[in-house]
C-alpha cells in the first residue's frame, strides 16, 4: 500500500511544480519580464527542487508560493544578486567583521555569525549593509546547496544604540521569504534585559511557520546547539578562531594526513606526489600513505586493483553535473556506524576536453584517509576515490570534503606541485561535499536496491508528513474561524441581553408612576 500512495504523493508534488511554473509565467511573468532578472527565470523554469522549496514554505499552497516567489524574484533584481562579489561590496564592511560564516552547529549546519555590538544604525549605508548580508547567503548557497543556515545574533556588549529594526525586518525577511528552508534555527545568545521589547516586535515578524526557529540561550544553554569545539572563549567555548580580512574566511580544508610517518606541509606531500606522476604518467599519487617504495597503481587500467581498493566502500547513487567533472554522490558522504560501514567511495568523471588534475582535502584530517587524494584524470576516463575513516573515528555531521579540479596542457610535462601553485583561482573548479552518519544499515544484497529502499521510505514520509502540515494548517484555520464567530456571536448575546434587561427595567418604572 505505501508504493501506490508514494507515488500519488510524488505525482502530487510534481502535479503542484507545474502548476506553480505556468501560472507564474502566466500572470507573473506575462508583460512583466522587466521585473526579474531572466537567470532567477530560467532556473525556475528547470530547477524542480527550487519550485518546491518555495512550495513547501508555504505548505504547497501554489497562491502564496506564487506570491513569495515575486516578491524574492524582484528583491533579487533589486539588489543585483546574482552579481555580488567582494569587489561590489565596500571592503570597510569585510574588514569590520560584523557579518560571517564560520564553523557547525551539532547537526552539521553552517554559523552565520552577526556581532551586534558592531552594528551601527546609518541610513546612509544601510543598502550596502543589506548587499552585505545577501553576499554571505549567495555564497552559502552556491557553495552548499540545499544546506540550511543556523544564524547566531552575538549580542555580548551591545545595547540599544545597535538594535536597528529595519536591518533586523530585513534579515528576518532574508529567512522568512528570500531564501525558503535555508533557516535551521537562530539563536538569540545572551540578550540584555533591556531588548526584550524589541525582540517581542521581531518574534512578530517571523510568522508561524518561523517562530519555532528562534531560540534565546544562555551561555550554558548555547551547548546544547553547538559543540565548544565552533564556540568562541567568551562563549565558554574553545574555537580560537580570529576573524580578519582578506581572504575571506572559508572551511579549514587541509591535506589529510599520511598514514606511515609524521604530518608533513601541504607542499612537501605534494612535491613527493609530483616525483611519482612523473615517472609513470597517470597513476595514484599515495600522498597520504608515503613509503620507501611506494606502490604505483594505474586507476585508468589496472582496474582488479582498484576494485579491490574500493571493496567494502559505499557507492554513491547520486551525481553533480560540474563544468570539469562528474562527481558522484552529488552531496553528502555516508558512513555507518558499525566497522563494515567505515569506507565511503566518490567517483569522479572527467568531462572536459583536455587532461584534468585534482585532489581532494578535508576538514577532519585526522580522522580520514584518502587514497589518492591527488592525481590527474585523462579525458573520458573515471577514477575511484576511497575515503575510509581511521582507526576508531567517526564520521561526524560537521566534516567536509573539498574537490578541486582545474584543466592541465599536458600532464607528462607539468608537475602538479607546480601546476598547483601556478595555476588562476578562477580556473579551478571546486565542489564540496558533507558527511551523513546512518544510524542503522540493514544488510542487503544490493547496496543499490538498498540506497532505493530507503530513499523510497523518506520520500513517502515526506509526502505523508507535508500532507499532514497541510491538513493540520487547514484545521487551525477553520478552529480559528470558528472561535471568530462564536466571539462575534457571544457578543451578540450580550447585547441583546443588555437591551433587554433596559428595556424590562423601563416597562416596571413606567408600571410604577402609573
Amino acid at each position: 500500500m505505501a508504493e501506490p500512495d508514494q507515488l500519488k504523493g510524488e505525482q502530487g508534488i510534481e502535479e503542484k511544480i507545474e502548476q506553480t511554473r505556468e501560472r507564474f509565467n502566466n500572470e507573473f511573468l506575462k508583460d512583466s519580464s522587466d521585473k526579474y532578472d531572466l537567470r532567477d527565470v530560467d532556473r525556475l523554469q528547470k530547477d524542480n527542487s527550487m519550485v518546491e522549496g518555495y512550495l513547501m514554505w508555504r505548505l504547497y499552497v501554489v497562491d502564496d508560493a506564487l506570491k513569495m516567489i515575486d516578491e524574492s524574484f524582484q528583491w533579487r533584481k533589486e539588489y543585483g544578486v546574482n552579481d555580488l562579489s567582494e569587489s561590489s561590496i565596500p571592503r570597510w564592511m569585510f574588514e569590520t567583521g560584523a557579518v560571517f560564516l564560520h564553523g557547525y552547529d551539532k547537526e552539521g549546519n553552517k554559523l552565520f555569525w552577526f556581532k551586534v555590538k558592531l552594528h551601527v544604525k546609518d541610513a546612509k549605508t544601510i543598502i550596502d549593509k543589506k548587499k552585505y548580508v545577501a553576499f554571505w547567503l549567495e555564497r552559502n548557497v552556491k557553495k552548499e546547496p540545499g544546506m540550511p543556515l543556523t544564524v547566531v545574533f552575538d549580542m555580548s556588549e551591545s545595547g540599544l544604540s545597535n538594535i536597528d529594526m529595519d536591518f533586523v525586518k530585513y534579515v528576518v525577511n532574508c529567512f522568512k521569504v528570500y531564501y525558503p528552508k535555508l533557516l535551521s534555527k537562530m539563536i538569540i545568545v545572551e540578550m540584555p534585559w533591556i531588548m526584550n521589547a524589541a525582540w517581542k516586535i521581531v518574534k512578530t515578524w517571523l510568522g508561524p511557520e518561523a517562530i519555532s526557529k528562534l531560540k534565546f540561550a544562555s551561555r550554558s544553554e548555547l551547548q546544547s546547539y553547538i559543540d565548544p569545539e565552533y564556540l568562541p572563549p567568551h562563549m565558554g567555548g574553545m574555537d580560537l578562531f580570529k576573524y580578519s580580512y582578506p581572504p575571506l574566511p572559508d572551511d579549514d580544508f587541509q591535506t589529510p594526513i599520511s598514514d606511515n610517518g609524521p604530518i608533513v606541509s601541504e607542499d612537501e606531500i605534494e612535491s613527493k606526489e609530483s616525483e611519482l606522476e612523473s615517472k609513470d604518467g597517470v597513476e595514484s599519487s599515495f600522498n597520504s600513505e608515503i613509503a620507501v617504495k611506494p606502490k604505483k597503481v594505474n586507476f585508468l587500467e589496472d582496474n582488479d586493483k582498484g576494485e579491490s581498493r574500493s571493496k567494502g566502500a559505499r557507492k554513491p547513487v547520486t551525481t553533480f553535473k560540474g563544468t570539469l567533472l562528474d562527481i558522484s554522490p552529488a552531496e553528502e558522504l555516508s558512513f555507518g556506524c558499525g566497522d563494515t560501514e567505515k569506507k565511503s567511495l566518490i567517483i569522479l568523471s572527467n568531462v572536459a576536453k583536455n587532461p584534468l588534475a585534482f585532489k581532494v582535502r578535508t576538514t577532519a584530517p585526522e580522522k580520514y584517509r584518502v587514497k589518492p587524494s591527488s592525481s590527474t584524470c585523462e579525458p573520458g576516463a573515471s577514477i575511484d576515490i576511497v575515503v575510509s575513516l581511521h582507526g576508531g573515528s567517526q564520521a561526524s555531521p560537521q566534516d567536509r570534503f573539498l574537490v578541486m579540479a582545474a584543466e592541465m596542457d599536458n600532464i607528462g610535462s607539468q608537475e602538479l606541485a607546480q601546476f598547483w601553485k601556478e595555476v588562476q583561482k578562477t580556473k579551478i573548479m571546486e565542489h564540496r561535499l558533507r558527511c551523513h552518519v546512518m544510524e542503522s544499515v540493514k544488510p542487503a544484497v544490493s547496496p543499490q536496491n538498498e540506497t532505493g529502499n530507503l530513499g523510497s521510505n523518506n520520500k513517502d514520509i515526506n509526502a505523508a508528513l507535508m500532507r499532514l502540515v497541510a491538513s493540520n494548517a487547514r484545521l487551525e484555520q477553520r478552529v480559528n474561524m470558528c472561535m471568530s464567530v462564536q466571539k462575534v456571536l457571544a457578543c451578540m448575546f450580550l447585547f441583546l441581553l443588555m437591551i433587554n434587561l433596559y428595556c424590562m427595567q423601563l416597562l416596571m418604572t413606567a408600571q410604577q408612576l402609573s
